[in-house]
């Protein structure tokens, strides 16, 4: 009986392999939500690539582990870890990781149409969670919150995908 689930073991990899490979699972990654609380200020110039950045100032941010994946099929389990906040996660894709994203003054957010927007976990109330599934690319990506203030306010981080 080993004998015959060996020869079946081996079989079955034998046909994934001649049906083009092994599948590769996707890459995971966890994501946290985060602010310290609705009563606390808001700093603002604390966006990505802003001049004498000093995110210490944030009162609320974006956490990813692993911080870097392999390029491919990759998922975003986020949770909004906010008692009173409602927050969302953006996959950006950075051109340029020099350059600051596209912003819109008037409604204190990033432009994302013109920034690379890759997909999006939408708005999550406090203590709500949701997942994302996209195929990236090798480069660099910014995870941000995109709700009116929040990325101003430091609520971004950033995202690597290597070859």
């Amino acid at each position: 009986m080993k004998t015959t689930s060996t020869t079946a073991a081996f079989g079955l990899a034998a046909a994934m392999l001649m049906a083009g490979g092994a599948v590769q699972a996707a890459a995971l990654v966890q994501v946290s939500l985060w602010d310290k609380g609705a009563s606390m200020e808001m700093p603002m110039g604390l966006a990505y690539a802003t001049p004498g950045l000093d995110l210490a100032k944030a009162t609320m941010g974006i956490k990813a582990l692993p911080r870097a994946v392999k390029a491919g099929e990759v998922t975003f389990n986020v949770k909004n870890d906010s008692k009173d906040g409602v927050h969302e996660m953006i996959v950006m894709y950075l051109a340029d990781p020099s350059k600051p994203l596209p912003y819109i003054e008037a409604e204190n957010r990033v432009d994302e149409d013109k920034a690379g927007d890759k997909g999006e976990v939408s708005e999550l109330d406090p203590g709500k969670s949701g997942s994302l599934t996209v195929e990236l690319k090798a480069g660099k990506y910014l995870l941000i919150c995109n709700v009116p203030g929040h990325y101003g306010a430091g609520m971004w981080t950033e995202f690597t995908v290597d070859p």
